[in-house]
């Protein structure tokens, strides 16, 4: 590892994650103008982030800066690709990787892999997508922050595994082995016309809320215990484009799907840039 990257991974490991991100929580929902909108300039200059997207332009008509954050798109500005058969990229970001899952094991980078089961937090679920194919997806402070449908999809199962909250930037990725299956996360497990298919929502360091349009804000608070929910009933279903959950500051979201069930366009690569509702794969027939 290199010295410079050392002193970026290091110290994560011991700084207080979870306090730093309740706080993080308190002070990005703040009404108070002078802390919200310093917030908000801040990042929209530091990160260059577009507005001209936002349905709310002027960020100071947010009411909190995780309002700013979690901010809806202009309409149809995201068109869903609907060509038959077509797999929708479920959020704006950039490509960490993607491809075959080896047996149980997914490939994080630079020679680190982990395990489905590690994953998911199930082993019988888990057992669904073995040999099957995932993407997975890093969302920068600066990416819009809702997370969408990649297929229409009933929900089946719920799954929130406690963990760590590293960073999920490249530095990290590349060092820290097992990232994305020590972070907490929330595991969303659907039935496609592709058959099984899981939207995984990874948090990290700052992020401070993971939420769902069904089950409203996971964490906070931060648990000890993995829980399980069933939605066996098929009450909840989602049509491909339709808002599954967000992100309150950047993170990762992962997709999962059977064996030989898709194929994921070849002109997606690491680092490749995505938008909601582009296409990212196939179903193959």
């Amino acid at each position: 590892m290199k010295f410079t990257d050392a002193l970026k991974v290091y110290p994560q490991y011991i700084l207080p994650q979870r306090a730093l991100s309740t706080l993080m929580n308190k002070i990005t929902r703040s009404k108070t103008p002078a802390v919200k909108n310093f917030l908000m300039n801040q990042v929209i200059n530091h990160f260059n982030v577009d507005m001209r997207d936002s349905l709310i332009e002027d960020y100071r008509e947010f009411p909190t800066f995780n309002h700013f954050f979690t901010r809806e798109l202009k309409p149809d500005i995201r068109p869903i690709c609907d060509e038959k058969g077509s797999i929708a990229c479920p959020v704006d970001g950039a490509i960490s990787q993607m491809g075959k899952i080896e047996g149980n094991q997914i490939f994080q980078a630079k020679g680190h892999s982990y395990s489905l089961e590690a994953l998911i937090g199930c082993n019988e679920s888990s057992k669904r997508f073995k040999d099957g194919d995932f993407a997975t997806i890093y969302l920068s402070p600066k990416d819009y922050h809702r997370i969408h449908t990649p297929l229409s999809a009933k929900l089946t199962k719920m799954i929130h595994v406690p963990g760590k909250l590293f960073s999920v930037n490249t530095v990290t990725t590349e060092n820290i082995p097992g990232l994305f299956a020590r972070n907490e996360r929330v595991v969303n497990l659907f039935e496609t016309e592709a058959g099984p298919m899981a939207v995984i929502l990874v948090g990290a360091i700052l992020v401070s809320s993971i939420e769902t349009v069904w089950a409203g804000t996971i964490t906070p608070p931060y648990g000890e215990k993995v829980q399980h929910s069933d939605y066996k009933t098929g009450d909840i279903e989602l049509s491909k484009g339709d808002e599954l959950g967000r992100f309150n500051y950047g993170s990762t979201a992962i997709v999962l799907f059977g064996e030989n069930k898709i194929e994921w366009d070849k002109v997606f690569s690491a680092d490749t840039k995505t938008k909601v509702g582009q296409r990212l794969g196939t179903i193959l027939s």
